[in-house]
């Protein structure tokens, strides 16, 4: 698994695809994180910021190789095991992009009367289910079970609205929890969106590479 995740790491990074949903999420951090403001409030839109971006990136990972190198992999590996690389490539550089955000967040977000390791503990849990959460939705809007590029833009970014604002979502129970407690006494960890999390995007991985087996 090793091989194949340092291939798919490359096949990202050299084909540069990656640049605009960084650009985006940076973008999107810049622009909502001002100085002074609460750090929990700022940690919670920086880890929200992860959904779309995480759909995005696995899009991006699971359609990167051509065709007839696909092949060769999916032969050499085995089609799963190859999808289960791009999935977890893709949730590796999403979470690298949002540790940077938490660390910008953290730096310019103020305290609050909040304990700062407590803070920070609280930034990277819902960082990891915002960043699930949109592995999950990018696993389900993506090849195997959405081929066409338009339909699965489409699906991606409605399944990351979806992630926002339906009362079952993890990510949005996990950043609701941040923003309500920058205004009350507390730092809340929130382990059970995270362990919500992992069971989904774990679920819809494992549906994602099974159908790839039996395309491939």
């Amino acid at each position: 698994m090793t091989a194949l995740l340092r291939y798919q790491a490359a096949l990202l990074l050299r084909s540069q695809r990656w640049i605009a949903p960084l650009v985006v999420y940076a973008g999107f951090v810049a622009v909502g994180i001002r100085p002074g403001d609460r750090a929990l409030d700022s940690l919670g839109y920086a880890a929200a910021g992860l959904v779309p971006q995480t759909a995005w990136l696995v899009r991006i990972c699971v359609g990167a190789e051509p065709p007839a190198a696909r092949a060769c992999a999916a032969a050499a590996a085995g089609p799963a095991r190859v999808h289960a690389a791009a999935l977890l490539t893709a949730l590796g550089g999403a979470l690298t992009a949002g540790a940077a955000g938490a660390c910008f967040a953290l730096l310019c977000g103020g305290p609050g009367g909040k304990p700062p390791a407590a803070t920070a503990a609280a930034g990277v849990v819902a960082v990891l289910v915002c960043a699930l959460t949109g592995a999950a939705v990018g696993a389900l809007c993506s090849r195997p079970l959405v081929r066409g590029r338009g339909l699965a833009v489409l699906a991606g970014g409605l399944g990351s609205l979806l992630a926002w604002v339906a009362a079952f979502s993890p990510a949005r129970s996990a950043v609701s929890a941040l923003v309500g407690a920058a205004r009350t006494d507390g730092v809340p960890l929130p382990l059970g969106s995270l362990a919500a999390a992992a069971l989904l995007a774990a679920a819809a991985g494992t549906a994602a590479c099974l159908l790839s087996a039996r395309r491939e």
